[in-house]
């Protein structure tokens, strides 16, 4: 009977011991984890600074360590990107990321007043260069990484900018589709946005 007892004893003891050991292990997982986002935190807000110090040319050298770094970039990594890229001529480049925050963010995110009106300028200085046919630098375009599209996982479809439809003008007047893309949600998993972006995302034909 006792036998019984301590062998019960054991074996509860050894279920314990082992879901304490793992939540200590998950414990700890959670705060690498947490490190390394203050990590990557830190290292945007020394970008931030940079650039504010009008060294462009270091804060590129940042940002590109920075992206070799990370499993998604995170938005406001898109927005100083972008806006450095304005300041060293790299146009393309400049638009490309201010356009991926801004789909991000639309209008409320705390960059958005700031990524329009560098989006524009940016817009305006690259057709110049267009016209006049100038030769660009090697450049970092959005559609080699993946993004980081925040808490909730989800962004507003660039398709059909939410409404779910799609439409096209003609010499008729407009025509409405449904999207192809966002499932008659309006929104994009992460995953689907990205694969939107770089051009692997298939329309759904049903």
């Amino acid at each position: 009977m006792r036998l019984g007892f301590l062998i019960l004893f054991l074996q509860i003891t050894t279920i314990l011991c082992a879901q304490t050991q793992q939540e200590k292990i998950r414990e700890l997982e959670m705060q690498r984890q947490a490190e390394k986002q203050r990590a990557i935190d830190r290292q945007i807000d020394s970008v931030a600074l940079l650039i504010n110090q009008q060294q462009y040319e270091a804060a590129d050298t940042k940002i590109v360590s920075l992206l070799k770094t990370v499993r998604s970039v995170p938005s406001d990594l898109t927005f100083y990107l972008g806006k450095n890229s304005f300041f060293q001529n790299k146009y393309k480049q400049s638009v490309d990321w201010l356009n991926k925050y801004i789909q991000l963010k639309g209008t409320t995110g705390q960059f958005s007043e700031e990524a329009i009106h560098l989006k524009t300028k940016a817009e305006g200085e690259l057709l110049k260069e267009q016209q006049t046919e100038a030769k660009q630098a090697a450049q970092i375009l959005s559609k080699d990484f993946d993004i980081d599209c925040g808490p909730t996982g989800k962004v507003v479809c660039p398709v059909c900018n939410g409404s779910t439809v799609v439409i096209k003008k003609n010499y008729l007047g407009q025509t409405y589709k449904t999207c192809g893309y966002c499932n008659h949600t309006g929104a994009l998993s992460c995953e689907d946005f990205n694969k939107l972006m770089k051009g692997q995302l298939k329309p759904n034909t049903q």
